[in-house]
């Protein structure tokens, strides 16, 4: 089968599906600098329908709060790239959906947006398990600057996140 996607993306991309389907669990996600290419690359697999329950694609700060509920004081006081931010997107997607994990991805993919204390290439993830107490965070600053390649390290770390 033929895909748009890099071959390590989808490779990947396959073993999340199967690995959830034989789990019985349900995924959802909560996207930002990847611009839903998590779901993308998931929804490349055949049966994918059968664990990727929705995907919320928040690009500004406004469809944060509106779509996955994150409080404007989190994004006043620490900013979307933050662990913060990701722990409410992540929280706000499970409570939106009928999935078992969520995860959530907001960063910086450049050129432009970056700082001294969050370079070009700073992402950070999320992951919450329904029924679990406290979610997983990871804050990575990526070597790679370029935006695409930021865009798609931070697509297989996602991915990554929601192995069983």
């Amino acid at each position: 089968m033929k895909s748009i996607l890099p071959t390590k993306v989808v490779t990947l991309a396959r073993r999340v599906i199967e690995e959830n389907r034989a789990a019985g669990r349900k995924i959802t996600l909560a996207e930002s600098c990847t611009g839903g290419l998590v779901a993308a690359a998931l929804t490349e697999i055949p049966g994918s329908s059968l664990v990727l329950e929705r995907g919320f694609v928040t690009y500004s700060n406004d469809s944060k709060m509106d779509m996955l509920g994150v409080s404007s004081d989190i994004i006043d006081a620490f900013g979307a790239v933050s662990v913060a931010c990701v722990y409410a997107m992540a929280m706000g997607a499970l409570e939106r959906s009928d999935a078992d994990v969520a995860v959530a991805i907001s960063g910086i993919a450049g050129p432009d947006g970056g700082s001294e204390e969050k370079p070009v290439g700073t992402v950070v993830f999320a992951r919450a398990i329904r029924g679990e107490d406290k979610p997983e965070a990871e804050f990575k600053i990526f070597d790679k600057k370029e935006r695409g390649d930021v865009r798609l390290q931070a697509t297989l770390c996602a991915l990554e996140l929601l192995l069983p």
